[in-house]
C-alpha cells in the first residue's frame, strides 16, 4: 500500500475540534457513570441514550479528522447534532452539577463541530 503523498499538518481549527471532541467524549462517558448511580425512570434513560450517543460520535468524529477522511466534514455535522440532543437532555436536570457541565460542554463542542462542518478536511 503506498501513499499519495506527505499527510499535511492538522489546521489549528482542526486540532482544536478534535481536542474539544476527545474532551466531551470523556465528559459524556463520566457523566454516564454519574448517571448509572442515580435513582430515576425514563428522564435518566433519556440522558443516559443522548449521552452515549454522544460519546460515541465525538469519538468517531475526532478519529475521522485525524485521519482526514473525506467524510469528516458531514462527521462533524452529525456530531454537531448528536451534542446538541445531548446537551439538552442533560439540561432536563437543570440542579445536577454534573449534567449542567455536560451539557456546557456539549454546546461547546457542538459549536465548534458546525463550523468544521463547512470546512474542507
Amino acid at each position: 500500500m503506498t501513499q499519495t503523498g506527505p499527510m499535511q499538518a492538522m489546521s489549528k481549527q482542526m486540532q482544536e475540534c478534535v481536542n474539544m471532541c476527545m474532551a466531551t467524549h470523556t465528559m459524556c462517558e463520566e457523566t454516564l457513570s454519574s448517571c448509572m448511580s442515580m435513582e430515576g425512570g425514563q428522564a435518566h434513560m433519556r440522558i443516559m441514550r443522548a449521552l452515549m450517543d454522544c460519546s460515541e460520535m465525538t469519538r468517531m468524529c475526532a478519529d475521522m479528522m485525524m485521519r482526514r477522511s473525506p467524510l469528516s466534514a458531514e462527521m462533524c455535522a452529525m456530531c454537531a447534532k448528536a451534542c446538541d440532543m445531548c446537551a439538552e437532555a442533560c439540561m432536563s436536570m437543570p440542579d445536577d452539577p454534573q449534567l449542567k457541565r455536560c451539557a456546557e460542554m456539549c454546546r461547546n463542542c457542538a459549536e465548534m463541530c458546525r463550523s468544521m462542518s463547512g470546512v474542507t478536511m
